[in-house]
């Protein structure tokens, strides 16, 4: 595998971790909590896409049932588990996510065993040649999604009445309470446009030839989530960043093969050095607790 190859696969990669990143970034940016049950939400929506695609066998309506499936369990998830903790202390909400996701994780093994389901249909095959570069359509697909995810949401956040809201409940969530700003309503609408982009990140995964199991989505949301830190918890451009340098430098390590036995502990290792640095990561913002 040659550099330009490990970079085109890289940004595929991280592009995927940018999507799901941004879940994590917009949940804490906006209800300043972290939702570790945001990985398994993927899991639920590649089960959604497997039942779909049983039922009727077309990717397009397994993707759009996977939306519409991890849309409202994020919502439900916020609603009953995370909804009754508003101004608890972040240990108790900490919890609370782990504790949800476990609970995500047992039912997926309950209702569906612990046997990996393949998804053949979502598989795009084929490539596309460039001189001597081999490019496949499965990374292209992820990478035009990528883009439209990203201009979509940067131009919903910051042309949108929704979008200016979710921006003042982030700077200051009484301040916005106190200018007529639903912020429950706020942060219910962040936790399902997150689990969308979920979804869509699933399906994007699953384009690649990956198979479902339980815990489907626990290592691409770790990942993910040390891509928002990265660049910046509660930044979407930090999140996009963030996921995208994390993607790189994941298939760059895997293409040499010294390195390649240690990719996960090299990431990490990037977290470690990015966060001695720059603690609130590569754009993100310190901020001065009110007391």
């Amino acid at each position: 595998m040659n550099f330009i190859t490990a970079l085109i696969n890289g940004l595929s990669a991280g592009g995927t971790y940018a999507i799901i990143a941004l879940g994590y970034t917009m949940v804490y940016g906006i209800a300043k909590m972290l939702n570790f049950a945001h990985g398994d939400i993927i899991m639920v929506g590649g089960y959604a896409m497997y039942l779909t695609l049983l039922a009727a066998g077309h990717p397009v309506l397994a993707l759009i049932a996977a939306i519409v499936c991890c849309v409202v369990l994020g919502v439900l998830v916020e609603r009953f588990a995370y909804k009754p903790l508003r101004g608890a202390s972040p240990l108790a909400v900490l919890i609370t996510a782990i504790g949800v996701s476990f609970l995500l994780q047992s039912v997926a093994q309950i209702a569906f065993g612990t046997s990996p389901k393949m998804l053949s249909a979502l598989k795009i095959n084929g490539f596309i040649s460039v001189g001597t570069l081999k490019i496949d359509y499965s990374t292209l697909v992820t990478l035009a999604v990528t883009v439209l995810v990203m201009v979509g949401l940067t131009v919903f956040v910051k042309y949108s009445k929704t979008g200016r809201a979710m921006v003042a409940v982030s700077e200051d969530r009484d301040a916005a309470l106190l200018m007529g700003i639903n912020t429950n309503a706020i942060i219910a609408v962040t936790f399902a446009i997150g689990s969308a982009l979920a979804a869509v990140a699933c399906y994007l995964m699953l384009t690649k030839g990956s198979s479902v199991t339980a815990t489907f989505g626990a290592m691409p949301g770790i990942k993910a989530f040390t891509a928002a830190v990265i660049g910046g918890i509660g930044s979407i451009p930090g999140a996009m960043l963030g996921g995208i340098l994390l993607g790189v430098v994941e298939s760059i390590s895997l293409s040499i093969p010294a390195l390649a036995p240690y990719t996960d502990a090299v990431e990490f290792a990037i977290l470690i050095v990015i966060l001695l640095v720059k603690p609130a990561g590569l754009l993100g913002k310190m901020r001065r607790e009110k007391v």
